[in-house]
């Protein structure tokens, strides 16, 4: 971590991604770097309604020991077209060296099409707390105990 207590991340662009910019924030309290798909130019990737790709963004990164990148969707893609990230959020390991791909899906009811730079998705880097599993015979007790999905209320 630097001075000003922004996480330093080693970033490695391929050869399909020359040209491009490096993700960034789009605003100055953005919580997310928007990532951008790096396919070729001529190679537009279309989406048919219910169909998913994976989209690469030619970039591999080296996050510290302790943090994690998180890729989610966009809300405009969302709300405009239906396109989301399927695993969303997906996990990127910090040991992990290859390049960032997103898996993205059309809900909408159009085919939708990704072509080279359009910003896909966005990346959290945020640190990671382990945990140490410990078996027991029982668990203390709570006011939920074990009420699953809307025990808690409707609103």
């Amino acid at each position: 971590m630097s001075a000003d207590g922004i996480i330093e991340v080693r970033v490695m662009r391929f050869a399909h991604a020359a040209g491009l910019p490096l993700p960034d924030y789009q605003s100055a309290l953005a919580a997310g770097l928007d990532l951008l798909a790096a396919l070729a130019a001529d190679a537009a990737v279309a989406i048919a309604p219910g169909d998913r790709a994976m989209i690469p963004t030619g970039i591999a990164i080296a996050l510290p020991p302790g943090t994690e990148a998180q890729v989610r969707p966009r809300s405009g893609l969302a709300i405009r077209y239906g396109i989301t990230v399927l695993n969303a959020p997906g996990t990127i390991d910090a040991d992990y060296r290859g390049e960032i791909q997103v898996i993205l899906i059309n809900l909408g009811k159009e085919a939708f099409t990704v072509s080279r730079g359009m910003r896909i998705a966005q990346l959290i880097v945020a640190p990671v707390q382990r945990a140490k599993l410990i078996e027991t015979l029982s668990l203390d007790a709570t006011e939920r105990a074990s009420g699953g999905m809307g025990s808690t209320g409707t609103s």
